[in-house]
């Protein structure tokens, strides 16, 4: 019998040339890390799920904070997307501010139905000078930014006051979405996030 390739063993990729295992990993841990959270679900259980062996986890992910570092880097990946989304839907700044407001609305409705996963992530890991809480004060600090940009190009006055309303709305509406469900939290965070970020609460849009 012929010997194996190379080629014959090396790891299948995804159609972007990432790993495949790797992803499969990373997609496991992130529903099981929102679903139930970080500490509670093993590295035992994440292989198991995704049908890859011991091995291949670490050649991946030296370390389970590495893979939770990798799980908060999708989740901020997804809401930049959100934000890149809409900027290349609209030159207008009154039209993005409002995309940007429903979309932070879907999102709760729909993706983050648990609460936030970077509060969540941060209640686990109450060492601030932690791996993880670094990367959640990254995201938390790039999110500040791009709202007081919108804001500033809305016209509002003080847009860093208003950022800041912004990010606490944000917060709460996912909190709230998850403690009293959305549809009680919805009409409130709409009309408060439209103010905030100087738009007329009064002409939101229907939301989900």
């Amino acid at each position: 019998m012929a010997p194996r390739t190379t080629a014959s063993r090396a790891p299948r990729k995804t159609p972007d040339g990432g790993s495949e295992a790797r992803e499969r990993l990373l997609r496991t841990a992130s529903e099981l890390f929102y679903a139930e959270g970080i500490h509670v679900v093993g590295v035992d259980r994440i292989i198991a799920e995704a049908g890859v062996t011991r091995a291949t986890f670490y050649r991946h992910f030296p370390s389970k904070e590495d893979l939770v570092e990798a799980y908060l880097g999708v989740e901020d990946a997804n809401i930049r997307g959100m934000f890149d989304a809409a900027r290349a839907a609209t030159d207008d700044p009154i039209t993005l501010a409002e995309m940007l407001v429903d979309g932070i609305a879907d999102d709760v409705a729909r993706h983050h139905t648990r609460g936030c996963p970077f509060i969540n992530a941060a209640v686990e890991y109450p060492n601030t000078g932690s791996r993880v809480r670094r990367a959640v004060d990254q995201h938390r600090a790039w999110f500040r930014g791009s709202l007081e940009q919108v804001v500033t190009a809305v016209g509002a006055d003080d847009p860093v006051t208003r950022a800041g309303q912004l990010v606490l709305l944000r917060d709460a509406a996912l909190v709230g979405g998850y403690l009293d469900g959305w549809d009680t939290v919805r009409v409130a965070f709409v009309g408060a996030a439209r103010q905030a970020a100087g738009l007329d609460p009064d002409e939101a849009s229907p939301t989900v």
